[in-house]
């Protein structure tokens, strides 16, 4: 129950690692949620360090002989090389899991359901106007975008069965590649370029011709896809109840999407979702809803404005391709820009 004693009623629309987890966070707090889940959708995979595994499995109250990604691929060791001129840095042991999220998702789902079989109940209000808050990642409204490049995505079969446990990241004049084994004979190339391309597949395929990556595919992927990766923030990721309407609270990629190079956003994602339910309980002790909201929004610009500073350091390091210029001063100049948003 909330410290004021009077439970929340929420609806979370969506079932992605940070609305469940949201939801789990104000169910365990006493107040009452209504559960929306979304239709299932094809795989997506994840890479999770052990630490993200960690937040996830502390915030689920998970343990290790329960984990949701026991099945899932591990790897044991990451090899990057990122410095033009200079010599790949060692394979560093960097524990991680590659995790389809669709499914570990739907695992929590029914673990949530589980523990709490209420969060559907009848007797929670059907009427969307009866809920104080809505907690969705779903993409709606206006965002501020910094740069336009793309990630360009396909799998291929491994040249070497033998090589699953350490995924590599690579980098060309013009592009980052990042090759992530599958564990099933198969890898997953990942290729970051500075904007839209027309043909993904044939774009993916001469980007790994120039790469040391080359070698370790049998072939390059036959298919791929091509999907907007730029970093984004929404100009208002929280916005306080009315009296004709509820709050509404973005978490996850619907709030904030960071740059993959990262490799922190489900971490991150994990984190707004954190952030919300605070704001939700905390209004349930009596903290103005305005007050919260203002402080949800800054917390997400702040780490935005540090997101992109790191993006802009790293990028300008690797790239003097004219086609880079774009983006690297998209990340220098909207970090600034981002707090007036």
């Amino acid at each position: 129950m909330s410290p004021a004693g009077r439970p929340v009623v929420a609806t979370v629309a969506g079932s992605g690692l940070a609305e469940l987890t949201c939801a789990r966070l104000l169910l365990a707090r006493g107040h009452r949620v209504r559960l929306r889940p979304r239709p299932p959708g094809g795989p997506r995979l994840l890479l999770l360090g052990d630490d993200t595994l960690a937040l996830l499995n502390s915030l689920w109250e998970i343990g290790p002989r329960e984990s949701p990604t026991a099945d899932s691929h591990r790897l044991t060791h990451r090899h990057a090389h990122w410095t033009a001129g200079t010599a790949a840095d060692p394979p560093l042991h960097r524990p991680a899991a590659v995790v389809d999220g669709a499914r570990l998702a739907g695992r929590l789902l029914d673990r949530l359901t589980d523990r709490y079989p209420d969060a559907v109940a009848s007797d929670v209000p059907t009427d969307p106007a009866s809920a104080h808050w809505t907690v969705t990642a779903a993409p709606q409204g206006a965002y501020r975008t910094a740069g336009r490049r793309h990630v360009l995505a396909g799998e291929a079969p491994c040249a070497d069965a033998d090589d699953s446990t350490t995924a590599r990241l690579e980098r060309t004049d013009d592009a980052w590649l990042h090759l992530m084994p599958l564990g099933d004979g198969t890898a997953l190339l990942q290729a970051m370029v500075p904007g839209p391309v027309e043909h993904p597949a044939r774009h993916l395929g001469c980007l790994l011709a120039r790469s040391p990556l080359a070698g370790r595919l049998a072939a390059p992927p036959a298919t791929a896809v091509a999907l907007p990766a730029a970093p984004r923030l929404h100009r208002a990721p929280a916005t306080p109840p009315t009296d004709s309407a509820p709050g509404t609270l973005l978490v996850g990629a619907g709030a904030i999407r960071y740059d993959p190079l990262s490799g922190t956003g489900t971490a991150q994602a994990l984190r707004t979702a954190v952030l919300a339910a605070a704001v939700i309980d905390s209004t349930a002790a009596g903290t103005p809803a305005d007050r919260l909201c203002a402080h949800y929004t800054a917390r997400l610009h702040t780490a935005f404005r540090d997101h992109l500073a790191t993006c802009a350091l790293l990028y300008a390091q690797a790239f003097e391709a004219p086609a880079w210029r774009h983006e690297i001063e998209a990340s220098g100049a909207a970090p600034s820009a981002a707090v007036g948003a």
